[in-house]
This record gives C-alpha cells, sequence and structure tokens, in this order.
C-alpha cells in the first residue's frame, strides 16, 4: 500500500528552508575558494562592474555589488515582510500567549549580544557594529535542525522560526533607524503618500499585483534617493497586501460545482481538444481561484522559492568571498567580538531570559521542549550569516578592512555556534511528551 504523507504549511516551510541553508553552505565555500584561488582577482572584478540606466537626460547605474544588496535583497524583505504580517494576523504571533515564549527569546537574543560587543568594544570606529550579531538566520539553524531528523520536536522548530521572525522585525527597525542616510524628508513625502494610497485600497479590498510592483519600483528607487536604504521599501510595501480572500470557502465551493457541471456538459467526446465553452469555462474557474486565494499567502508562495533559492544564494556568493591575506589588515579584536557575541551572548542571553521568564510564569514552554532543547536552539540563533553580513555591509560602508573583518568573525562565529548547537540537541534526550509528539506528527 502506497502511504501518500501530506505536509502542513509550516513543514513545507522548514523544508525549503531547510534546502534553502545547504545551498547556501554550498555557495559560501564556493564564494570562499574563489576568492582566495588564482582566479580571485575576477571574482572581486565581477561585483563591481556597474549596471544602469544611462541616457542623456538620466544616468542610474550601481555596481552589481549594490544591485543585489540593494534591489534583490529588497525582494528578500518584501518577503520577511508578508512573512511577519502573516504570523502576526494568523500566525504563531497572533495571540499574547502564543508570542510570549518567542518574544522573550529575541529580546534576550538582541539585547544581550548587543551589549556584549558594546562593552568588549574598545575602538570607535567598529562600534557602529554592534546590530551586526542581533539577527538569526533561519535558513541555515533550521538546515541544522533538519539534519537532527525526528530528534527535534515540531514545537522547537516552530520556536525557532518565531523568534527568528521576531530577531528580523528588530533588525529591520534598527536598519531604518540606525543604518540609513542622511534622510531628505521633502522627497520621502512622496513614497510614504504612495504607500499610503496602496494601505487604502488594502484596507477597502481592493489589490492589483500590477499596480503593486508599479508603485514598488518608484517606492524603492525614491527610498534610495532619499536616504532610506530601500530594503526597508520591501518591508513597507508587505503590509499593503491584504490577507483575506475576495470571496469565501463555501461561495468558492459553490461556484467551483457550477463550472464542474458547465464543463462536463459542454464536453467534446473523444477528442483531445477543449471547445470553446469549455475554455470559457476554465477561464471563469483561474477567476474564481484568483479570488479564493489569499494575495498575501499566494505573493508569498510565489516568491519563497526565489528567494530561498536564488537570491539568498546569490546574496553569499556575492558577500562571503573574504580574501583571506597575512599581509592584509584585519581587525582581530572585532572577529574576536563578534565571534563571542554569535557564540556566547544569543545562548546566554535567549537561555536565561527564557528560563527566567519561565520561572516567574510569565511566558509557558511546551512539555517536549526541556533546558537541553533550548540551549540547543540558543547556541543555533549564532547562525547570523545573512542579516548578519548585511547590516556589516551597511555599518561599515566607507571601511572595506572592516566588512571583512566582521564577515570572518560571522563565518566564523556562524559555524562554532552550528557544531555546538547540533552536538548538544544531538545528543539530548527526547522526553516521553516529545516521542508522543513525534509519533502523532
Amino acid at each position: 500500500m502506497i502511504q501518500r504523507v501530506f505536509l502542513t504549511p509550516f513543514q513545507k516551510f522548514v523544508k525549503i528552508e531547510g534546502l534553502s541553508g545547504i545551498l547556501l553552505l554550498f555557495t559560501t565555500i564556493v564564494a570562499l575558494v574563489w576568492a582566495n584561488s588564482p582566479f580571485g582577482d575576477i571574482y572581486r572584478e565581477l561585483w563591481q562592474n556597474d549596471l544602469g540606466i544611462i541616457t542623456e537626460n538620466f544616468e542610474f547605474k550601481k555596481p552589481l555589488i549594490l544591485w543585489i544588496n540593494d534591489g534583490l535583497m529588497a525582494v528578500f524583505f518584501f518577503l520577511i515582510g508578508l512573512e511577519i504580517k502573516r504570523e502576526l494576523m494568523i500566525g504563531e504571533l497572533n495571540s499574547k500567549r502564543k508570542i510570549a515564549f518567542p518574544l522573550v527569546g529575541a529580546l534576550g537574543g538582541m539585547l544581550i549580544p548587543v551589549i556584549i560587543f558594546v562593552i568588549l568594544n574598545e575602538n570607535p570606529e567598529t562600534l557602529k557594529g554592534w546590530g551586526i550579531p542581533m539577527a538569526t538566520d533561519i535558513a541555515f539553524s533550521l538546515a541544522v535542525l533538519s539534519a537532527l531528523g525526528k530528534r527535534v520536536p515540531l514545537s522547537l522548530k516552530i520556536f525557532l522560526t518565531a523568534f527568528a521572525i521576531v530577531d528580523d522585525i528588530g533588525a529591520v527597525l534598527v536598519i531604518a533607524l540606525f543604518y540609513s542616510g542622511s534622510i531628505n524628508l521633502t522627497l520621502l513625502l512622496i513614497p510614504l503618500t504612495m504607500l499610503g494610497i496602496l494601505y487604502g485600497l488594502s484596507f477597502k479590498g481592493f489589490y492589483s499585483r500590477f499596480l503593486l510592483f508599479f508603485f514598488g519600483v518608484i517606492i524603492w528607487f525614491l527610498f534610495l534617493k532619499s536616504g532610506i536604504h530601500p530594503t526597508v521599501a520591501g518591508i513597507l510595501l508587505a503590509f499593503s497586501v491584504p490577507i483575506r480572500q475576495k470571496i469565501d470557502t463555501s461561495k468558492f465551493l459553490a461556484q467551483l460545482e457550477v463550472v464542474y457541471n458547465n464543463i462536463k456538459n459542454s464536453s467534446i467526446l473523444h477528442k483531445p481538444i477543449l471547445s470553446t465553452e469549455q475554455i470559457e469555462h476554465i477561464d471563469d474557474l483561474e477567476d474564481w481561484s484568483s479570488k479564493f486565494q489569499s494575495p498575501l499567502q499566494h505573493l508569498e508562495h510565489s516568491l519563497h522559492g526565489w528567494v530561498a533559492y536564488f537570491i539568498i544564494p546569490l546574496f553569499a556568493l556575492a558577500n562571503a568571498g573574504v580574501f583571506i591575506d597575512s599581509n592584509a589588515y584585519l581587525d582581530s579584536a572585532l572577529v574576536i567580538n563578534i565571534i563571542i557575541c554569535l557564540v556566547i551572548g544569543k545562548a546566554i542571553g535567549i537561555t536565561s531570559i527564557v528560563m527566567f521568564a519561565k520561572k516567574l510564569r510569565l511566558i509557558e514552554v511546551p512539555n517536549d521542549i526541556g533546558f537541553k532543547q533550548i540551549l540547543g536552539v540558543s547556541f543555533l540563533a549564532g547562525i547570523g550569516f545573512t542579516m548578519a553580513i548585511f547590516i556589516a555591509s551597511l555599518a561599515f560602508t566607507s571601511s572595506p578592512e572592516f566588512i571583512d573583518s566582521a564577515k570572518i568573525g560571522i563565518l566564523l562565529g556562524s559555524f562554532i555556534s552550528a557544531i555546538i548547537g547540533y552536538l548538544i540537541l544531538r545528543f539530548s534526550k527526547i522526553s516521553n511528551d516529545s516521542n508522543q509528539t513525534l509519533s502523532n506528527s
């Protein structure tokens, strides 16, 4: 007998992120090997090639690496915005009870590493990198959890995903408030007005992906020119996408039955082509299907693969290629500081605050998650690859040597965190509640 396995949306999400993490690791290794090979000059020159639009009256060009970091990463942040909105409205963050556990963990995972970074930092020029150890790379961390298989309860994966999303919210706020340039308020009024229009249309129930794309390009460009980092535009645009369907399930099913009968009654027997009537009925079905789908869910589903399998790996390929040379200047203090913040800061911050809040009964921890599981996941939270490198590139824009130092610290800190977290979870005993949960899932 063939058993069909149905995956929940969250399990599909974990599977995509896990595979993305493996691809991310592969492209990171490729970038490091390429940058330090005899073809390293080609690697460095490739990302500095200017691309853009040049006419007699208009010129807009940027190096390829900035098209990736400012352009494609805006799509990444757009997807994060969609995920955040979904989780806040109908997901793991839509109630006080659900949000308390990951919120407490995220606060500890953000505040303690920042405090440690500031305390250990002795160079005023590197103080700008305080935001680097804040966020968790969900793709890498879920890839490690996936490698552990059934030794990890689903509730632990949900916890990691939820607090990584809260981390992302914190990181986005930090980027918007502290890592944007001087702001041109006059120029900023135009994209904010356009966002207001999209929000108003969304509130009225109107949604057009073509209008969203058209406004989105203009808003992205004007954010860039006004001094706000353009990836913030991706987040704000995502919140203009409606989550509600245009029609409910009962109405869709009733219409589905009508379309089914119409196609059946207009069938052409023994012919491999559709009749004109059938084509019209199928068009009706597509129209009704688009009305039945949640615009936010549809966009999130459509973009997830592109972001997980193309944008993030390309970002890693372009940014992870640190040239390691004994003659090159590296700030060893910055490297060590970032490693300590990612490995020790995350682990202490998340574990201590979660256990303290549990002791005070401020949060409710699932029965199948024990101290060792929380400690293991806290170390995995130190995998701060994508967002950490992105913040480093913003913090040290005019200091390439600090960017390279930060990247080495991020790579080493993330690697150490992944190994420690994996080993703790690998050799942790699974509780009876966890076994029961796994057998039922």
